[in-house]
């Protein structure tokens, strides 16, 4: 995958993901060229933003809500963590399957 194509699909992947802002700055076109250049699969930026987002949900129903995330950069610590997890495809379809089911609209 070319590089446009790569920062195409993360951005895109980023705007989709709940919780976030939706909105891409320079700042994220930067972080997703730094990840393209490090080699870091699409897959793993994909897994590591249902990650994130699952790990938000889980909050007491009462709990403060969150604050909208702001930057793609927000996940950088979740894209390391999945790159050195050994776990299978199928624990992040699990992910996004439950996801998707508790929050229908996106």
């Amino acid at each position: 995958m070319d590089r446009r194509e790569y920062l195409r699909q993360v951005l895109e992947a980023y705007c989709a993901t709940p919780g976030t802002a939706g909105v891409v700055r320079r700042a994220d076109r930067f972080f997703a060229t730094q990840m393209y250049d490090r080699g870091v699969p699409l897959t793993t930026v994909e897994n590591a933003l249902i990650l994130a987002v699952a790990r938000r949900s889980a909050r007491p129903v009462n709990a403060a809500p969150l604050s909208m995330i702001q930057s793609l950069a927000y996940f950088a610590p979740v894209i390391e963590e999945v790159l050195q997890l050994k776990v299978g495809p199928e624990y992040f379809r699990h992910l996004r399957n439950r996801l998707q089911r508790s929050n229908p609209a996106r």
